[in-house]
């Protein structure tokens, strides 16, 4: 990985649908993809789904590898969908990275997708149905002396393009051991005067003369190519080139000339790069840079390592621009804002990208940021099941310290009410901090609920990513939302493995509720409670918990597991997640707490659907209820992407956006790094709210302070006005938002840094 960053390094030292259960709703004031699972890292592709001659769309998130499919209801100038989970089943696997793209001229999109360090195709063979064939499952180039796999790695995304405006797809991606495009031309037209070949040869091994710096994203133009068309890996001058470590590519005529410009972004950083070509067809050569694309626009800062995707999105015959992260590390990224669409007002060979959000889809939907753990609840008595969820974190910044990216997350707990009624449940997400556990500034919460000390209101129990237990006493209600004590940190100095996921289940039908915790192992503690009622004591009983362990030693190091325990026709089974995505369930528990469990290969007899219906992705977990049928057990599941699945026979339930309980505020500052400007935004729950402090006086002031808490800048706050900041030098700022003689009711923060652009 790129992780040195020399010029940063001075300034930071001082720092289906309905009965497939995913279910769409069309309920007023809901969200239209609710239960889609959340999204994180993705591209988006063009494909059409149903035959109908109409595009439609396939989401493809790397964090799962989690294909979403959405059927185009065709409005034109409208970015209107209707999810069609469906059609996920029907498309073939895919890893790391997707491309569509129709390079034998059907008018069908196949699919490019990573394959062991290299290209793999699918044909699009549909006809009367949706369809595809393994066409090469390595896509080969002539190098040198014959053909070879092309390198591409799973760090990579490739640009596939008429480079030569000769009508077939040519192929460019990063040299493998240096930072130098090479450019594989498709020799299809050429050769068979058609285009439906996949004839590569190398051709260039430094496409448009230009280089990127091993250390970083600097982009260094007119480079001499240091390499020869030989058979050697060696580079001309004898020296052996640093390994290249990730960019992704998008290359596309950009002004009108009918020759592919390229745009660029680069592992660990922000921004995309966009290069002009002022060169020829046959001989690219970029003759210009702009570190700030689109410069004309709100410029792309995405932590961490933006992808490109380049397709109509809103039905107006033009295509549109949307970024999101490519970073393979799974904690480095944005992931409640990582989907920014850039509406293209100018024509596709000649695009004018304006920015119009950052979160498209992702706002549609259930989305807690990085990992969802679902767990039912009835937390205000009123008879019904409600949900309570945990998360992994969600976004706050990005730094770099010692030239390495570092990101950071908060953790919080979300409860949706439920609203409905024991047949037709309905849900309304009341907050996004249940017991302000956000303040705590911890990763990976998982809540478990219970009234431990008797006095008739629910308790929260927590387990964490370090492995530790937090407790948080029940104190009733304030305006309808559930208030909790202090929390108690070490509850009981119970020691589990990392990743806790507690559960609080009468496990020995004894009447007291004992205590289960699944581990980043794969396997459940278990923890009698040998106390009394309003008074437990969790004892140590045993470390392996019926012989359980979720973990796929062939795809992972660790489980996840993530244990449910439940009683079914007055039968106790467990149901957990795992790191891979598969929903284990578990029977032989009742008396049988000594030996080892059965695993059941099918979750089909209790939620009365098929086992191929449920795609999840990673780091799944999820419990089951009877929610809207006491004779089937509705599935909920949460995933690595943040969101939720919702599995049943019924009706699917709706969400209602937001309620009117609590709620987060907080500022979001961009650009970011700054140059001689920022702009402030206020948010609730994660939504731009310019009205969120409606209710009290003001005036509100900004204040900002400087790492070493000495404030530099004080100011009243007007929504998105610019503030300039070119007197202030460069390093990281903290912004503060007060109510006149008030305490601080947010903050935010943010780098600045000095550029040519400035």
């Amino acid at each position: 990985m790129k992780r040195f960053i020399p010029y940063l390094v001075s300034l930071l030292i001082i720092l289906a649908c309905i009965q497939l259960g995913y279910g769409q709703s069309s309920l007023p004031g809901t969200l239209k993809y609710t239960w889609a699972g959340g999204l994180n890292s993705c591209q988006f592709c063009s494909i059409d789904l149903n035959l109908d001659g109409i595009s439609d769309l396939l989401i493809f998130d790397r964090h799962g590898n989690r294909k979403l499919t959405f059927i185009n209801q065709g409005e034109s100038g409208q970015i209107s969908y209707r999810y069609a989970p469906e059609y996920e089943s029907r498309l073939p696997e895919m890893q790391e990275w997707v491309i569509t793209a129709d390079y034998n001229c059907d008018g069908k999109m196949d699919i490019f997708t990573y394959a062991n360090g290299g290209v793999r195709v699918f044909r699009n063979t549909s006809a009367g149905s949706l369809s595809f064939h393994l066409q090469t499952d390595l896509l080969q180039s002539w190098y040198y002396t014959g053909f070879v796999g092309i390198l591409v790695t799973s760090a990579d995304y490739p640009a596939l393009a008429d480079i030569d405006g000769d009508g077939d797809l040519d192929l460019l991606t990063f040299f493998g051991l240096g930072s130098y495009v090479e450019y594989h031309k498709n020799l299809s037209i050429e050769t068979f005067q058609n285009c439906d070949s996949l004839d590569y040869r190398l051709t260039d091994h430094c496409w448009g003369k230009f280089k990127e710096s091993e250390g970083g994203n600097h982009i260094i133009l007119n480079a001499v190519c240091p390499f020869k068309l030989t058979n050697d890996l060696v580079s001309a001058d004898g020296f052996s080139p640093k390994k290249h470590t990730g960019s992704t590519m998008l290359a596309n005529d950009l002004n009108g000339d009918g020759l592919a410009d390229l745009i660029v972004g680069d592992v660990d950083f922000p921004n995309l790069i966009e290069l002009t070509n002022g060169g020829t067809k046959d001989s690219a050569l970029m003759v210009s840079q702009d570190t700030l694309f689109p410069s004309y626009d709100r410029s792309i800062r995405l932590f961490s390592f933006p992808a490109m995707s380049y397709l109509d999105l809103d039905n107006d015959g033009v295509k549109d621009l949307v970024v999101s992260p490519f970073d393979p590390a799974y904690y480095h990224s944005e992931n409640t804002r990582s989907c920014w669409f850039y509406k293209n007002t100018g024509s596709n060979t000649n695009p004018h990208f304006v920015f119009q959000t950052d979160n498209v889809f992702q706002s549609e939907m259930l989305d807690f940021g990085t990992g969802s753990n679902p767990v039912p609840v009835d937390l205000n008595h009123d008879g019904l099941i409600d949900i309570a969820v945990g998360n992994y974190g969600v976004y706050d910044s990005s730094d770099y310290k010692g030239g390495f990216l570092q990101s950071y997350y908060t953790s919080s707990i979300a409860w949706l009410k439920n609203t409905g009624n024991n047949t037709a449940p309905e849900f309304e997400l009341l907050t996004n901090d249940l017991a302000k556990a956000s303040r705590l500034h911890i990763h990976g919460f998982y809540p478990a609920f219970s009234d431990l000390n008797n006095d008739g209101i629910m308790d929260l129990l927590c387990g964490c990513e370090d492995g530790s237990l937090i407790y948080f006493q029940g104190r009733g209600d304030s305006a309808g939302i559930p208030v909790f004590g202090s929390p108690q940190k070490n509850f009981q100095q119970i020691k589990t493995g990392a990743f806790s996921a507690p559960q609080l289940f009468d496990l020995d039908h004894d009447g007291l509720a004992d205590l289960v915790v699944g581990q980043q192992n794969g396997t459940i503690k278990y923890f009698r409670n040998t106390g009394s009622e309003g008074n437990p004591t969790f004892t140590f009983t045993r470390d392996s918990l019926g012989g359980v362990d979720v973990t796929n030693h062939n795809l992972s190091y660790f489980g996840y597991c993530t244990p449910y325990f439940f009683i079914h026709n007055n039968i106790t089974y467990l149901l957990s997640g795992s790191d891979e995505g598969k929903m284990h369930l578990y029977s032989a528990i009742d008396g049988n707490l000594n030996g080892k469990f059965t695993e059941i290969d099918s979750l089909n007899g209790i939620i009365g659907l098929p086992d191929d219906s449920l795609r999840i992705g990673w780091r799944s977990s999820g419990f089951l209820s009877p929610l809207s049928d006491p004779r089937y057990n509705d599935l909920v599941c949460g995933n690595f992407s943040g969101g939720l699945n919702y599995f049943t026979k019924g009706r699917i339930p709706g969400i209602q956006e937001h309620g009117s309980g609590e709620s987060v505020v907080s500022l979001k500052i961009y650009p970011d790094p700054a140059g001689s400007e920022v702009k402030i935004e206020l948010l609730k729950n994660g939504k731009s709210f310019t009205d969120a402090l409606s209710g009290n006086t003001g005036p509100y002031i900004l204040r900002l302070f400087n790492v070493f808490g000495k404030e530099v800048r004080q100011m009243e706050y007007k929504p998105q006005a610019a503030i300039f900041i070119d007197d202030l030098p460069e390093g990281i700022y903290i912004a503060e938002l007060y109510q006149q003689a008030s305490s601080v009711i947010t903050r935010g923060k943010f780098l600045i840094i000095r550029t040519m652009h400035d």
